[in-house]
């Protein structure tokens, strides 16, 4: 529940802010949405227009971005090396993609069937092997300070808004639910230790992503908050709506001086929720076919990668998925394959290979893909060189990323890594790169300003649109 400091002091129209807490807090309305609507900061600046300068941006109206914890190796994924020695290319072998010359690991079946929908980079580089801080880098395009710092906590200098941040910063929420949403938990390193460049950074609370800490996978999902309980009335509610409204009107002027304006932004985010029916449409994964949710994969990626597409059917602009942990795999059950590379790709490659392919399907059939840019990412990939446990280490001096829909080119590779996957030979993409080209895909110039908490204009993205992959 949210409060704040009680004052007695009675309104122009009589109502104390006594009442205006017991009508407008969050625990009178049934709601427990802590996660997504703790109001924890300072109200944002006026924003921007949602195109900047210049020439025209792209045509996507959402992106889903996969962020695969841990660094998935680009030798066993979307840069095989089949002719280099053993060391290097592992025990597994690559396969032929429904394009012509372009290889994949043999892991993914499903997805070497929709290569012509995809833009491989093959040359993305980040030259840093630290989880923490590589991390911090691909979604805020600005490198950590210091670079290579493992268990980076978020905060100063490190304090960039991160990329769902800056695309809930232009583009207004619609039907009640936040136009920036990141399921179904953080990225963490073992421990909890979270990452930085998850959330909004200078831009303040209020501009952070909503965070949706969930289970879609289990029987009985539901999202806390979603609806009235059982004691409260739709006419009981519309009346606490109403008074809420009227005494927001009578504190518009202490609004603008800071954290109050937040907190009932906050508040109206909440009842929108509960009173927009098709945002919480969107959470209820069970109207699903149970093929199509068979064919997900009845696992927590696979479930959040169907509320993914779900979320952006409810216009819902840009979904994080990060990588969860699989119980019972080795390594913790996440991409760092430090030991046993190829059982651990055996027991994690099938979860992806089958949530990625039938996210590509499902938007493709239901005329979604042109209007979705769905981005296949991490933040590094892993040594040429297999290790004496059999393992692949941390490597951000090259590694690959995956861009699908959305107006890009499909069945094409942009850039090249040396012999052994281990440098850029060419085409070399930044993380700032990567982000002017998702900004761009999204219609959103990457000199777009907005402004930093002291009125600085601060364009969205220093990098440059990687245009080979764009149609």
């Amino acid at each position: 529940m949210l409060s704040i400091r009680e004052i007695g002091t009675p309104l122009c129209d009589g109502i104390t802010r006594r009442d205006w807490l017991r009508v407008g807090g969050l625990g009178m309305l049934g709601l427990t949405l802590p996660e997504l609507l703790a109001a924890r900061a300072h109200a944002l600046t006026p924003g921007p227009s949602s195109r900047g300068r210049g020439e025209k941006g792209g045509r996507a109206k959402s992106c889903i971005v996969m962020n695969f914890l841990g660094g998935p190796p680009q030798h066993e994924t979307w840069d095989p090396k089949p002719d280099a020695v053993a060391e290097v290319r592992g025990d597994l072998r690559p396969i032929q993609s429904n394009v012509p010359g372009i290889l994949v690991g043999e892991l993914m079946p499903r997805t070497a069937q929709h290569l012509d929908k995809i833009a491989v980079l093959r040359a993305m580089v980040t030259n840093d092997s630290s989880h923490s801080s590589s991390g911090y880098y691909m979604t805020t395009g600005y490198p950590h300070q210091p670079v290579g710092a493992e268990n980076a906590k978020p905060g100063k200098p490190n304090d960039w808004p991160s990329l769902g941040a800056l695309i809930k910063r232009v583009v207004p929420g619609r039907g009640g639910i936040s136009s920036a949403i990141t399921l179904p938990e953080q990225s963490a390193n073992d421990g909890n230790l979270t990452w930085p460049g998850q959330d909004a950074g200078f831009l303040g609370r209020a501009a952070d992503p909503w965070l949706l800490t969930c289970e879609p996978h289990t029987p009985i999902f539901q999202i806390d908050g979603l609806a009235l309980p059982s004691d409260v009335t739709t006419a009981r509610f519309d009346g606490r709506r109403s008074l809420l409204t009227q005494v927001n009107q009578q504190m518009d002027g202490m609004a603008r001086a800071g954290n109050l304006g937040y907190f009932n932004a906050q508040q109206q985010q909440a009842i929108d929720l509960i009173a927009g029916a098709r945002a919480r449409r969107a959470f209820n994964l069970h109207e699903e076919p149970a093929g199509m949710r068979d064919r997900d994969g009845r696992t927590k990626f696979g479930q959040s990668m169907l509320l993914a597409r779900r979320l952006i059917e409810a216009d819902v602009a840009f979904v994080r998925v990060n990588w969860s942990r699989v119980p019972g795999a080795v390594n913790n059950g996440h991409w760092d394959t430090h030991s046993q590379n190829t059982r651990g790709l055996q027991q994690l490659m099938p979860i992806m290979d089958a949530a990625y392919s039938a996210l590509l399907e499902d938007l493709s059939a239901r005329g979604l893909l042109d209007d979705t840019l769905v981005v296949w990412m991490a933040e590094f990939g892993r040594t040429p060189r297999l290790n004496g446990s059999a393992g692949r280490d941390h490597w951000g001096r090259v590694f690959s990323v995956a861009l699908a829909g959305g107006g890009i080119r499909g069945g094409i590779v942009h850039g090249a890594s040396d012999s052994i996957a281990g440098l850029p030979r060419d085409g070399r993409v930044m993380p700032q790169d990567l982000l002017a080209t998702i900004f761009h895909c999204l219609g959103i110039h990457p000199d777009t300003e907005y402004h930093d908490a002291i009125g600085r204009p601060i364009p969205l993205c220093r990098g440059d649109v990687v245009r080979q992959i764009i149609q």
